[in-house]
């Protein structure tokens, strides 16, 4: 048992019996209305929803480190990865005193508009109503943090699923999370790709910099 971690899981109607062998405490918040036992919400504005739901009603009581991860976060971990490879790799992000961690196989480079990325792959058509747009990286950055965005990003958590340290995340104060939330919620089936902004976006939210911040957060 890990007291100082927490799993918050965003579920919907995924298999999620492999949240009983992690070996430390977890919240699942049900999307489908189908987990017993799960937190209950309106399944809108993907994982980005989940995650900042969690931290504005936790705020600003979090343990030393809070893992967010997908339903199913296994295919985005590597071929063959299970319940026991995905804590293997958050112990060893905590032995190594790691404060942000992304657990997916792969990194990727992405410009203001998100590219290169996969929005139009054929298979994934008509999936969400944002299928085969840009994705506005620059403009949420704009629309969160102070200063213009960058010219790229290096996206550590893409696939959302991440481990992150109580210090990290109260270096945004509440204001932020909850302009982010409000971003989230104006898209809320990710007809304009918000959520995916926010999947190449986690590694800044967390980064600890605080001259990142605003003046004109709300209250």
């Amino acid at each position: 048992m890990r007291p100082d971690l927490l799993a918050v899981v965003a579920h919907f109607q995924e298999d999620a019996s492999w949240v009983a062998d992690l070996g430390f405490p977890a919240l699942v918040y049900d999307k489908g209305g189908d987990w017993p036992g799960g937190i209950p919400l309106p399944n809108v504005g993907r994982e980005a929803h989940t995650y900042l739901t969690h931290i504005l009603a936790h705020y600003p009581e979090f343990p030393n480190h809070v893992l967010f991860l997908q339903g199913n976060p296994f295919p985005h971990l590597g071929e063959g990865a299970d319940t026991a490879f995905l804590v293997a790799k958050a112990l060893e992000l905590l032995d190594r005193g790691a404060c942000f961690g992304g657990l997916a196989w792969f990194r990727a480079r992405c410009d203001r508009l998100g590219r290169p990325h996969q929005m139009a792959d054929p298979a994934k058509k008509g999936r969400w109503p944002g299928w085969g747009k840009d994705i506005p990286v620059g403009r949420v950055f704009e629309q969160l943090f102070a200063g213009p965005a960058p010219k790229s990003f290096l996206a550590s958590a893409m696939t959302g699923n991440f481990l992150v340290s109580r210090q990290r995340i109260l270096a945004r104060p509440p204001g932020f999370y909850r302009r982010a939330l409000e971003l989230i919620l104006a898209d809320p089936k990710d007809a304009e790709n918000t959520g995916h902004a926010l999947e190449r976006l986690w590694q800044v939210v967390f980064n600890g910099n605080k001259r990142l911040n605003r003046a004109d957060y709300p209250g």
